[in-house]
């Protein structure tokens, strides 16, 4: 009695009954089955630069923007690669508008994929309603986070307009390390003074890395004991 051969996943029945078909010919309509680098030259790189976008691995891939890409790629070729990657991460992006923060982690999530790949410092707030709902999210500062430079006003500019409850403050270590800095604590608790006297409460201020946060209320930075 001859066995059937098992079906392959993502790949027609019409297909699978040629006894002979080739792997080649598999790859090309189930792309789960092609590499990192298959699935680039799909988009039309040829290998060279394919090895080239994949020398950091995908995690790399995220943090390159189209001018950085085109140091090997057509412009074409750039635009592609860039689109597919922001496609890429917002669909790991949780939903705003089913976002609840009952938990650290719970802003984490979102913040490690809007933030964890930027190369650059950036200082952004989540808004919240009186449930803890996500009403925005919104980047404030773009460069070094530090006291000199902050105007606190403009942290609660979007939250006084949006009569936000409660806000959660974020910015990303490009470094991938998350501890938190003496500025990062001095800054923090210029936050948490003037949300007092705005009646606005700051839930937290989480330090975002690639795949990596710490919270500081957690750790009792910025807040009064």
């Amino acid at each position: 009695m001859s066995q059937q051969p098992l079906p392959l996943p993502g790949v027609p029945a019409r297909r699978q009954s040629q006894p002979m078909i080739a792997v080649k010919a598999i790859r090309e309509e189930a792309f789960s089955y092609l590499t990192d680098a298959e699935l680039l030259q799909q988009l039309g790189l040829n290998e060279e630069q394919a090895a080239y976008i994949l020398k950091d691995g995908l995690d790399g891939l995220r943090g390159k923007n189209i001018a950085q890409l085109r140091s090997m790629l057509t412009p074409k070729q750039s635009r592609i690669v860039a689109a597919v990657s922001e496609l890429s991460r917002r669909m790991l992006r949780p939903s705003l508008n089913r976002l609840q923060i009952k938990q650290p982690s719970d802003a984490a999530h979102f913040l490690m994929v809007e933030m964890g790949h930027l190369d650059q410092e950036h200082l952004s707030v989540l808004l919240l309603d009186t449930k803890n709902r996500v009403q925005d999210f919104v980047t404030i500062y773009i460069g070094s986070v530090n006291s000199a430079q902050i105007r606190v006003g403009e942290v609660f500019k979007d939250a006084i307009r949006r009569n936000s409850a409660a806000i959660i403050v974020a910015h990303n270590h490009p470094s991938g390390d998350c501890t938190p800095s003496p500025e990062d604590v001095r800054v923090t608790r210029e936050i948490v003074q003037a949300g007092n006297m705005l009646d606005i409460q700051v839930l937290d201020h989480l330090v975002i890395g690639m795949g990596v946060y710490v919270s500081m209320r957690e750790r009792g930075l910025g807040w009064q004991p």
